[in-house]
């Protein structure tokens, strides 16, 4: 059985020693956010500060921070929850497995929430000034819950059957909110509570809406999880707990959550915004400051008991690397029944998740023709590129699994590799101008707006990969060293950008002019220019993250002695990538100096995080 609420958990995580305690009165300005960030980096317990300054509630972080621990938490139902997956992909499963298929009824029994009628969620009331006031980076617009759980019914058909549970920012203080009266709702596109939204708009409706915080840990997780449209994540959540999900009703406002810590109701007006952020977000950069739709909050509820989870977000890897990373494991298997034909894909968390997806594909529409290329890779790109969040992709690099049975996805230099060895610039570049891109990234041509470009690859190995510079390599005026990425990969450092936004920039006309049709650059089928070389290579975690945010392919993706033949654009030299930082960009996040010695101190001889940090 799976816990029931997060006192249960913390108890049992401090009993097996995999969670310590803090005593010692720490800001939650600042100060509590960096502990859990320098925690998760070492791969530490969960924490529970039990003395947070100005604040009446203990604070719980790091609870998922790494994927063991996340495992462990959810022990008890895996088992289950592979059960159920294994019958959806493959039915005959149950007749090699029939012991482990009797149990699956009894699963998917708790798929269904129970409705109760008194709730420990119920017994206080409080105000959104006397919540726990959370602010992780220095430019942040003011105090956000972190981890909530957003709940929503539609308007037009109430019930358990068409709500939808995400993971949507609530900004609870600062900018122009009334205190306690407003909280700000940031919502990207493709999300489930947008269907709701459009169905109020369209009836003239208030949208309720409820925030749960806390609870079930099971109920966090559910709230991150991608689900397919129509199944509630209130039922996955119940699977993933191994209990039915208690819910209390409450005159005038949705179910709520009868085991959750925190509950914030109100209601959200069909057009009306306000500003909301800035917010230091997981693609390393600040989310600005944009017109998104509030809760006008009616009532706020907590248990007596009540602790506050809560996470921080930056430049990857942080603790919602162990969330995808878990949600991988638990969805993988089902990719090639969703998509057929996809062996797998991997949202790669050190770009940012939604700038860069690799996958793995078959290539089978024509089997006996003697060239190999890319056909049946097209389709399915473009079917990836039409599933759910997947949809915000920037970049999706995509190769035939019949030319390496072996290669995976999550060996991203081997794969990279693989690819650059394969593709023809001149035929494997296809690029979607004028989309949509994650709402958090700020390359594009405006919110919401940018590019996408599909690389493919099928066939034999058609270049070697280079590995060092090379001998007398010249550059043109403003452009400097060069330092290797990765085989085949090249670093430039480039002039400042000055480029505005949805431009290109016209100094790439003469670096590409430069080189012309020269064989510069032999073994070396990518080069990436950016503000500084020696970072972008030091790591592929660099790489990935300097290219992939930084750059939008309609406007910063150029190739030398380019070619274009019935509308394809290509290029029969190096691909080249501008990923320098435009001035448009979002600020990068940068952590307070004061702050961190401090943290420093706690891990000194004698403090609390002592042999931890």
């Amino acid at each position: 059985m799976g816990y029931r609420n997060l006192q249960e958990c913390v108890s049992d995580l401090e009993k097996r020693g995999m969670l310590l305690r803090i005593d010692l009165p720490l800001d939650p300005r600042l100060e509590i956010g960096a502990v859990q960030r320098r925690v998760y980096q070492a791969g530490g317990p969960a924490l529970l500060f039990t003395n947070p300054l100005n604040c009446g509630f203990p604070f719980l972080g790091n609870l998922f921070g790494t994927l063991e621990r996340t495992r462990f938490i959810f022990r008890d139902t895996l088992d289950d929850i592979r059960r159920l997956l294994d019958l959806k992909i493959n039915p005959f499963s149950a007749l090699k497995n029939p012991l482990d298929a009797i149990k699956v009824p009894f699963a998917a029994f708790n798929l269904l929430p129970k409705t109760v009628f008194s709730a420990v969620a119920l017994e206080c009331r409080t105000s959104l000034s006397n919540l726990p006031q959370l602010v992780s980076w220095p430019m942040d617009g003011g105090a956000f819950i972190t981890l909530p759980q957003v709940y929503t019914e539609s308007p037009a058909k109430s019930g358990y059957g068409t709500s939808n549970l995400g993971m949507y920012r609530v900004q609870i203080s600062g900018n122009r909110y009334e205190p306690d009266r407003q909280a700000g709702l940031h919502y990207q596109i493709h999300r489930g509570i947008g269907a709701h939204h459009a169905e109020a708009i369209a009836r003239g409706d208030l949208l309720r809406v409820n925030v749960f915080i806390g609870g079930a840990p099971a109920m966090t997780v559910a709230a991150v999880m991608p689900l397919p449209e129509g199944m509630p994540e209130l039922a996955f959540a119940g699977l993933l707990a191994g209990h039915r999900i208690p819910m209390v009703r409450v005159p005038g406002h949705l179910p709520i959550s009868a085991e959750a810590d925190f509950c914030i109701c109100g209601v959200v007006d069909s057009h009306m915004t306000l500003p909301e952020g800035p917010f230091g977000d997981h693609l390393g950069y600040y989310s600005l400051t944009h017109a998104f739709p509030f809760i006008q909050v009616e009532a706020v509820y907590h248990r007596r008991d009540a602790i506050f989870p809560f996470t921080t977000v930056g430049r990857p890897p942080q603790e919602d690397t162990s969330f995808g990373s878990f949600i991988h494991e638990l969805t993988g298997p089902l990719i090639p029944t969703v998509v057929p034909g996809v062996k797998e894909v991997h949202a790669v968390d050190a770009a940012g998740v939604h700038p860069l997806l690799l996958a793995i594909a078959s290539e089978r529409y024509v089997p006996y023709s003697d060239e190999r290329k890319p056909r049946e890779l097209l389709t399915i790109a473009n079917a990836i590129l039409g599933q759910g969040q997947l949809s915000l992709a920037k970049y999706l690099l995509i190769a035939a699994q019949e030319d390496a049975p072996s290669l995976h996805t999550h060996d991203i230099a081997a794969f990279l590799m693989h690819i650059l060895e394969r593709a023809n610039w001149c035929r494997d570049l296809h690029f979607q101008t004028g989309t949509t891109i994650d709402t958090l990234d700020y390359s594009g041509s405006g919110l919401n707006d940018g590019s996408k470009l599909v690389i493919s690859a099928a066939g034999p190995v058609r270049a070697t990969l280079a590995t060092e510079v090379p001998a007398g390599l010249e550059f043109p005026a403003g452009f400097g060293a060069a330092t290797v990425c990765l085989p085949g990969i090249l670093a430039i450092r480039g002039p400042a950008s000055r480029q505005g936004r949805g431009e290109s920039d016209d100094v790439f006309d003469e670096f590409c002019g430069f080189y012309g049709k020269r064989d510069c650059f032999g073994g070396f089928p990518l080069i990436v220019v950016c503000d500084d070389d020696t970072f972008t290579a030091a790591t592929l975690n660099n790489f990935l993250w300097v290219t992939f945010t930084r750059s939008n392919p309609a406007t910063d993706v150029y190739g030398i002695n380019t070619d274009t033949a019935g509308r394809h654009w290509g290029c029969h030299g190096p691909l080249v990538i501008d990923a320098r930082i435009k001035p448009f960009h979002a600020p990068l996040l940068v952590d307070d100096p004061a702050v961190e010695r401090r943290i420093d101190e706690l891990g000194a001889k004698g403090g609390p995080l002592e042999g931890i940090i």
